[in-house]
């Protein structure tokens, strides 16, 4: 059995210019290396889309290759790491008490009548829907260093270079609506149905924003930053719960109020038997 990774980093987006980030393609070669150092990934294991190659399309078809070589065997281990804006759009399946579903820019974001064009976004919906397919033999690890409220930013953040990974909807009815319910975690978007033996990393909890931040003279998402450095600090010793408390302690450290949040295959809880939330 073998591994495979997609590590994708978007900071420019074909219709949005003035969404620019600056941090999310160091992520993805940040992902990159430390998946090659620490998790014994090789360059052909690992696929990394940045920019103009990280469109819809190029990423889901990316992904659905990895989930089609676990189901044949080829894959027992999968690793998808996103660092990009977020976003809501209305949800048109039911599955959604507040009637909206979490979503992930790509390059080609566009809009249509007021909302995001579903050629180009990526909801929670269409991940989990992909997700499910995974045989209970394969580990699925998700990190997502982008936020899906644009309620977190701080007074301190005004004064650093820092700026929040998150876009809301493109009209003012579709954002009214969208504002006027709390944003579900992220931990539940691949969870809400059941995916088995998957861990998902996010770079904050669901009120809050993850930072596109200047660090040490370069531009990151602060969560990929310090869960990084703690890596290489460690030379991978660590268990993920405590190497999740190393990562926040290294935010809370140098002034950043997001928390990362953590689910892994462990204890039950109600939402979805069989996984926790380190909180």
């Amino acid at each position: 059995m073998g591994k495979k990774a997609l590590c994708v980093g978007i900071n420019k987006f074909k219709n949005y210019p003035d969404a620019t980030l600056n941090g999310c393609v160091n992520d993805a070669t940040d992902m990159q290396s430390i998946l090659k150092t620490y998790n014994g990934f090789t360059d052909k294991e690992i696929k990394v889309l940045t920019d103009a190659k990280a469109t819809k399309a190029a990423i889901m078809t990316c992904l659905e290759k990895m989930v089609d070589g676990a189901l044949k065997g080829s894959y027992d281990y999968l690793v998808f790491s996103l660092s990009s804006h977020g976003t809501q759009v209305p949800d048109t399946n039911g599955d959604e008490p507040d009637k909206a579903d979490e979503a992930f820019c790509p390059h080609d974001l566009a809009e249509s009548k007021g909302n995001w064009h579903p050629d180009h976004i990526i909801t929670d919906d269409e991940l989990h829907d992909l997700f499910i397919k995974l045989p209970k033999n394969v580990l699925l690890e998700v990190y997502f260093d982008t936020c899906h409220s644009g309620t977190g930013l701080k007074a301190v953040d005004m004064l650093l270079d820092r700026r929040p990974r998150y876009l809301p909807p493109p009209s003012l009815k579709a954002f009214l609506n969208i504002e006027q319910r709390s944003p579900r975690a992220l931990n539940d978007l691949l969870l809400k149905k059941g995916v088995a033996h998957q861990i998902l990393w996010s770079g904050c909890r669901s009120d809050q924003t993850s930072a596109d931040a200047q660090i040490d003279g370069s531009w990151h998402g602060a969560f990929t930053y310090f869960f990084c450095k703690e890596m290489r600090a460690s030379n991978n010793s660590l268990s993920r719960a405590e190497l999740l408390k190393k990562v926040r302690q290294g935010l809370k450290s140098a002034h950043y109020t997001q928390v990362p949040q953590l689910e892994t295959q462990a204890t039950q809880r109600k939402q979805s038997p069989g996984s926790t939330v380190i909180k």
